[in-house]
């Protein structure tokens, strides 16, 4: 089997948005598709989905190296992290690495009326500055320019803090194999190297800490018999992460059902090797070394990268690319001649 394994991409030449936008495979959009036509034609069912939900819950926790009992369902970063942010006990002290993703840090932000504070330190020196405090919240991989946490190293040094740990693998997850077992909570979003559609994301919570999470969005879907409680009190939350559940967004969950099959489908070594040697390859033509990410950032001219018939990001006022698996040499080339 190829790279690609089954997969078919209707991607153009010089897409490299995906930490923006990934791109699915076809038989991906095609699920979503065929969902949308079953909507329009009145076939839907609300316990049609309940099937795809579970196959994300499976293909996530795979992913990350966690089972599927651990891992809750909604639609976005930022929703998942508010379960944590809430549960953090009064006056908790939070350690950040400076400019990540907002997502990660503004639900703990928000808690600044009860006294929680948020300590931001440039990621290099966070597994340093984990003593005295009680959560460390990062990005595996960083946004803006896809530098990566030593993850060894904040392992350890949280264990000899005791502090507890949130991981975003949303721009990691997909492109690299991950062993994410050990920290307290790992989230991620479906929509960027996931290859699904927007509105399907995931939380994994550690046993040891569940019980601190406050289940800010309650609904009926977190319950243990959801459809036994559509209406009416008492609160009756099922046990286990899934009381952090969402109700989902049906179509994204269709599509990302398919995506994370096709992701498990991959050897992600192989993968990891073929979106990092592009990006390295990238990095080395221009005078830098390899940073063994799959997203670069560069000081580029966006007015010529566009005009070169690139699809790319700006962040932080730099141009950022990310590789994945539908990019090729040629890719690189195309961003090569912008610097000529």
């Amino acid at each position: 089997m190829s790279l690609l394994g089954s997969g078919q991409f209707a991607v153009p030449p010089g897409y490299l948005n995906t930490p923006s936008i990934g791109i699915p495979p076809s038989h991906v959009a095609d699920a979503v598709a065929e969902a949308v036509e079953r909507w329009r034609r009145g076939e839907a069912r609300p316990t049609d989905f309940d099937e795809p939900v579970a196959r994300t819950r499976a293909g996530f926790g795979a992913l990350i190296g966690v089972p599927a009992e651990r891992v809750a369902i909604g639609a976005s970063v930022s929703q998942l992290i508010a379960n944590v942010a809430a549960g953090l006990p009064d006056g908790a002290s939070v350690l950040a690495a400076g400019n990540d993703f907002t997502s990660v840090t503004f639900p703990f932000a928000a808690q600044a009326h009860r006294g929680v504070k948020v300590t931001e330190v440039p990621l290099a020196e966070l597994a340093a500055r984990v003593e005295g405090h009680d959560l460390v919240a990062v990005s595996v991989v960083q946004s803006a320019d896809g530098a990566q946490v030593d993850l060894e190293a904040l392992r350890a040094a949280a264990e000899a803090a005791g502090a507890a740990v949130l991981l975003d693998a949303t721009q990691a997850a997909g492109w690299q194999p991950l062993d994410l077992g050990w920290a307290d909570w790992v989230v991620a979003a479906g929509y960027k190297w996931l290859l699904a559609p927007r509105g399907a994301a995931w939380l994994a919570a550690h046993p040891r800490v569940l019980e601190r999470a406050v289940p800010v969005a309650a609904n009926w879907y977190a319950g243990e018999d959801r459809w036994q409680t559509v209406y009416g009190l008492p609160l009756r939350l099922a046990e286990g992460t899934r009381s952090l559940d969402l109700s989902p967004a049906w179509l994204a969950f269709v599509g990302a059902a398919v995506s994370l099959d096709y992701l498990a489908s991959l050897d992600l070594a192989a993968v990891r090797a073929h979106c990092v040697g592009l990006a390295d390859s990238l990095l080395e033509a221009l005078g830098s070394p390899g940073q063994g990410s799959a997203i670069v950032s560069l000081a580029a001219d966006a007015r010529r990268v566009a005009e070169a018939g690139i699809v790319a990001g700006t962040r932080a006022g730099r141009q950022r690319f990310g590789f994945h698996l539908y990019n090729t040499a040629d890719d690189v080339e195309r961003v090569i001649s912008t610097f000529g």
